[in-house]
């Protein structure tokens, strides 16, 4: 007897949205019949993130949208010499969604669904005749089990797959007030080159005005090894003063920081495994659904998710597949090594793809939606001879398990 067709672990982007897939109505084909449905999330302490933010690019409109902190028609990148290039990518808007609003959505849709929300610390996910089980700990230490058809599991996983490169995508950013207007609402500043840039990798600033006077301000690195919390405050304050000419006696009013979010995503041509056992799926970046070239997650569990609930809901078993095609993912593998080898700068590299493609044909790219001749043209804009040289060497190198 299953206590739920599904059990979904964690309730991050992926567990989310999964869950608020599930709990759609049923297909009116004679087909299918309404999922029930177990959210395991942990219980409230140090294995329960932070609040975070998502960020993804789609058309108005979009199933979240009310939602959403912001959303900006027109990006802007500034390279190292302070040249400036903005792209209005329409009919696509870059758009910002909070973990909390998005969780109180999805809880909405939940309690008018037969989807149960549990609380404990899953400790181990394994097959069982005809489905599979769960079991964890609640906050008072008692024994969980939840046993199910299907289970989809997005919990990260405790070390990465062997990879030729992996980088680390790590950044620290600052919820901002001023007590003067002085952000340009409608424009979010996606890459700001004029950092210092590190020995080996790139950084940038990050803005996202959520009015003229309140922005999401943050550094980011790519690199092979995170800041202490001292170095990204400094990193950010010499960011949003010298470069933004914000803060006390600077004419731009003084700075206010109300919030603060951090956070590290591996950027690795590690192969990720999309199932652990006949019954149990891996989703969300556990599954791969992490775009190598840049750390974007959100869309691709949107496409990821709706695969698999369209398939449940239809009364088929799920065909989870990569999150990401093949082509994107040996792109993503050659510019890694190339940027990892310093063949190629960071900083130059996206400077240039920005300023010489159209920025929606780009972000179409960078999701991987492009076709082939389209990522044929795109490639002519980068630097040819160091990524040839990399495609070349690419096969013969080895992977091998992440240090540390």
């Amino acid at each position: 007897m299953w206590d739920a067709d599904v059990v979904i672990v964690g309730a991050g982007a992926s567990g989310l949205s999964l869950a608020y897939r599930l709990a759609a109505p049923a297909p009116r084909h004679g087909q299918g019949a309404l999922m029930s449905v177990a959210l395991v999330d942990a219980p409230a302490g140090p294995l329960r993130p932070a609040e975070r933010t998502w960020c993804f690019w789609e058309e108005p409109g979009g199933e979240y949208d009310r939602a959403l902190a912001g959303s900006w028609h027109r990006l802007r990148i500034t390279g190292a010499d302070g040249e400036a290039v903005v792209g209005r990518p329409a009919p696509l808007r870059y758009k910002m969604i909070r973990s909390g609003a998005f969780e109180a959505m999805v809880d909405e849709r939940l309690g008018r669904s037969s989807c149960v929300r549990h609380e404990a610390t899953v400790e181990s996910v394994h097959d069982r005749p005809g489905g599979a089980e769960v079991r964890g700990r609640d906050a008072n230490g008692r024994e969980v089990r939840l046993r199910a058809r299907w289970v989809f599991d997005s919990r990260p996983p405790r070390r990465l797959p062997p990879a030729r490169t992996t980088l680390l995508q790590h950044f620290r950013g600052w919820f901002v007030r001023t007590e003067q207007p002085v952000f340009e609402v409608g424009v979010a500043d996606l890459m700001d080159f004029r950092t210092p840039q590190p020995g080996h990798g790139l950084s940038f600033g990050y803005v996202l005005p959520l009015g003229p006077r309140e922005a999401l301000v943050e550094y980011t690195e790519f690199s092979r090894t995170v800041l202490d919390d001292e170095a990204y405050d400094r990193a950010l304050r010499h960011y949003t003063a010298d470069v933004l000419g914000l803060g006390p006696g600077l004419g731009r009013g003084n700075l206010t920081v109300t919030a603060t979010e951090q956070g590290v995503i591996p950027m690795t041509d590690a192969r990720f495994p999309h199932r652990a056992g006949r019954s149990v799926f891996l989703i969300g970046a556990a599954g791969g659904a992490t775009r190598p070239s840049t750390g974007y997650t959100f869309s691709a569990v949107q496409r990821h998710t709706r695969a698999i609930a369209d398939a449940l809901l239809s009364g088929r078993p799920p065909r989870v597949r990569p999150p990401h095609p093949l082509r994107a993912r040996t792109l993503d593998a050659v510019f890694l090594r190339a940027l990892d080898t310093g063949r190629v700068s960071g900083a130059a590299f996206f400077a240039k793809l920005f300023r010489e493609v159209p920025t929606e044909r780009l972000l179409r790219f960078l999701d991987g939606c492009t076709g082939w001749h389209e990522d044929f043209l795109i490639g002519l804009h980068t630097p040819v001879r160091p990524m040839l040289r990399t495609v070349a060497e690419l096969p013969w190198v080895s992977r091998r398990p992440p240090a540390g």
